[in-house]
């Protein structure tokens, strides 16, 4: 494998599940130099020497770099580095994030805190052991652990876990509204065959009665030719009423035309192109229907051919019921941008009630399928009594979509629809509930516990940093005096004058203190002060005394480095 081959397999190794992108490791590399510069202003102050001020700047870069990958050992790994590399320690608070939300598992994540716990405070112990009460040490490095890792490792996860679970709950409402869809689509598909069926059982029965009936008709040798020829305009239109009824079953039933069989006679153009047919058999009828155009034609997309067609047919259906015998005028005006149908009839005579027979539906399934092309249709009385049917139609449009009047309680389903659209994979539950692996009655309870955890440790985390306050300030006066009073103690003092003359030297300031400096005098036991002049801020000054059989046998002043 060559070189290149093996840079490849270690840039995918490092970029582990997740997705990612080129911004990824240029934000990741920002983050680690801004922590390294922090780093090297602590090692600045600590007075660390130059090799541990780099090896601290590539243990962050490293620790940084691998935290996607590897969560749970960078974690244990920062921690350890931590109690020897100032300049770790900030980097910390970012593995402490990252493995709160990259950690699979709750006993993963509790075993790879409790590790890195373990790790700090027993390295920091180590580290310390001469320097400082091991007590203290155990104490704030545990509170220093639960303020820089812990808290931000639980506040991740439950984030993490947030947007997890509001995600999951997202994607199952918007499949819930999927199925529902499919659900009413198959209802209606079942009502829709229900209809046909009936249809092609009641009205292609009487249908094809009346067609049976005027073809009979229609060869008696004792009708004159106009009652022979109104008998064949009726068998005419019977047999173009079953074409149609035919045609409404299959729409019906499988959602596209039946064909018509061969030797059967065809139906009339449904379009446009059959307005003038419709026309004609009006005019046959006896009906007075004259037909216009206006303006260049131009062709239609095959539904606004359509319901050109249905408007013209169910306009003049209702001037043959509303107004029997007025003229009809049909018009087609073609415009710029769409095409106009205008249907027009004269004023209505004299009809005894109750003899139109009519559902009243027929206009508003006209506009509702204008509606579904792009279309209007406008229907209202004229001045002169009678009354007008005016529909437009665009020469070419998308079909109207459903829109479901449905609440979206995430605010956030179009981002989820746009990627289905794309052909995004449908999201893995198994993987989902590997990651909510915690049972839904009791997560309600983990989180509440962990945020509880959380609050506790910071409201521990202010108690005693108020109490080490308190007692710093306390320790102050007794462990810090004067160069005039370390002056007037001499050797060879009784060692009860001195130390009444003295403090007492017991707090956390002075701890460790006599153990540094020159040697002590062998069996001696020695009392260290800081003293209250001090010019340098990596040194402080030290005044130790040193008492051995009840007198004051040595005393020293020194500096010691912090």
């Amino acid at each position: 494998m060559d070189a290149k081959a093996t840079v490849r397999a270690g840039w995918d190794w490092l970029k582990g599940p997740e997705p990612w992108s080129r911004r990824l490791p240029a934000a990741d590399l920002a983050i680690a130099a801004l922590l390294a510069l922090f780093g090297v202003g602590v090692d600045e102050l600590s007075n660390s020497s130059g090799q541990k001020t780099a090896v601290g700047v590539v243990v962050v870069v490293v620790l940084t770099l691998l935290r996607r990958r590897l969560p749970a050992a960078t974690l244990v790994l920062g921690a350890a580095a931590s109690a020897f590399l100032p300049a770790a320690f900030l980097v910390t608070i970012m593995l402490g994030w990252s493995a709160g939300r990259r950690i699979v598992g709750v006993g993963r994540a509790l075993a790879a805190f409790t590790l890195a716990f373990l790790a700090e405070v027993g390295l920091t112990l180590a580290e310390q052991w001469t320097q400082m009460r091991p007590l203290l040490v155990v104490v704030f490095s545990t509170l220093m652990f639960l303020a820089a890792i812990v808290m931000p490792g639980l506040a991740s996860r439950y984030w993490h876990q947030r947007r997890t679970l509001l995600s999951a709950l997202q994607e199952r409402h918007d499949q819930l509204l999927r199925e529902r869809s499919m659900v009413a689509g198959q209802a209606r598909l079942r009502e829709r065959q229900r209809i046909a069926q009936d249809m092609h059982d009641s009205l292609g029965h009487q249908l094809a009665l009346i067609s049976v009936h005027t073809g009979a008709l229609e060869v008696d040798p004792a009708l004159t030719d106009r009652q022979r020829e109104a008998v064949g305009v009726l068998r005419q239109a019977s047999v173009a009423a079953m074409h149609e009824l035919r045609e409404v079953v299959g729409i019906l039933r499988d959602g596209v035309e039946a064909p018509a069989p061969v030797e059967e006679a065809q139906p009339a153009a449904r379009g446009v192109a059959g307005i003038a047919g419709i026309v004609e058999a009006a005019r046959a009828a006896g009906t007075d229907v004259r037909l216009g155009t206006a303006g260049q034609p131009r062709p239609l997309v095959a539904a606004c051919d359509h319901a050109a067609y249905r408007i013209v047919q169910e306009a003049l259906t209702n001037a043959y019921k509303h107004a029997p015998g007025s003229p009809i005028s049909v018009e087609l005006r073609y415009e710029d941008d769409s095409l106009v149908v205008e249907i027009a009839n004269g004023p209505a005579g004299d009809r005894a009630s109750g003899e139109v027979v009519s559902g009243g539906q027929g206009l508003t399934g006209l506009r509702e399928r204008a509606r579904l092309v792009g279309g209007m249709v406008h229907a209202g009385a004229t001045e002169g009594g009678g009354f007008r049917v005016a529909g437009v139609l665009p020469y070419g449009t998308e079909p109207a979509g459903v829109v479901e009047d449905v609440a979206d309680d995430f605010g956030q389903r179009s981002q989820a629809r746009a990627l289905a659209l794309k052909g995004a994979p449908p999201m893995d539950w198994a993987a989902l509930d590997r990651e909510l692996a915690v049972p839904v009655r009791t997560r309600a309870g983990g989180v509440a516990m962990g945020c509880g955890i959380a609050v506790a440790a910071l409201v521990l985390l202010i108690i005693v940093l108020g109490a080490a306050v308190v007692m710093l300030v306390g320790s102050a006066n007794k462990a810090v005096i004067g160069e005039e009073e370390y002056d007037a103690v001499h050797v060879g003092e009784s060692e009860k004058a001195v130390r009444e003359r003295l403090p007492d030297g017991d707090g956390v300031l002075t701890a460790g203190l006599d153990r540094k400096g020159p040697p002590r005098p062998e069996g001696a036991q020695c009392l260290a002060l800081l003293s209250t002049e001090s010019s340098e801020l990596t040194t402080y000054p030290v005044f130790r005394f040193c008492f051995r059989d009840g007198k004051l046998v040595d005393k020293q002043a020194y500096e010691v480095e912090q």
